[in-house]
């Protein structure tokens, strides 16, 4: 009995020991394509080998207003290192929906904010992306694993996202 239990331990400490030494691989990103309000369609092709910053978000919510100044931040900031950033309206392109919004208000939005807007109208793509709250942030590294999410956001006035968006990218790059 005790050889049995001195067995049984002996096998769940070798598989401790082989489940720490395993590191952890990101997750691939979902295959995408985003229709622009502005230009051509931004697709997972498109932007392989580059740095992709996507923001999922809603122009009716306020913090999606921050959202998109953190991210325009972030574009500037890192402009020509191979970086693309994007926000994402997550509202419907259906004139009937609740959750309406046609392109001539995101294209508003995406001039104010010097964004390129894409739309996700139906929420297939975010959902793919396990994104379950809004406003999010995703980032997808060079070899297309998605390398950090952010999701939501704190809506405190000393927080500011730019920088928290920074700091995981560049864990990313």
């Amino acid at each position: 009995m005790l050889t049995m239990i001195r067995n049984v331990f002996f096998a769940l400490a070798l598989i401790g020991v082989m489940a720490l030494s395993v590191s952890p691989m990101a997750a691939q990103s979902p295959e995408f394509s985003f229709r622009a309000v502005d230009g051509p369609a931004v697709t997972s092709d498109s932007l392989r080998g580059q740095v992709v910053v996507l923001g999922f978000g809603a122009s009716w919510l306020p913090l999606t207003r921050t959202q998109m100044e953190g991210l325009k931040k972030v574009a500037d900031q890192y402009a020509g290192s191979g970086v693309a950033v994007y926000w994402v309206s997550t509202e419907s392109d259906s004139a009937k929906s609740k959750n309406f919004a046609d392109d001539n208000q995101l294209r508003e939005l995406g001039r104010r904010y010097k964004l390129t807007v894409l739309r996700d109208p139906d929420g297939a793509i975010s959902k793919r992306f396990g994104i379950d709250q809004l406003p999010s942030t995703i980032i997808i590294n060079k070899q297309g694993q998605v390398g950090a999410t952010l999701n939501g956001m704190d809506s405190s006035p000393n927080t500011d996202f730019a920088k928290q968006l920074a700091a995981s990218l560049s864990k990313v790059l």
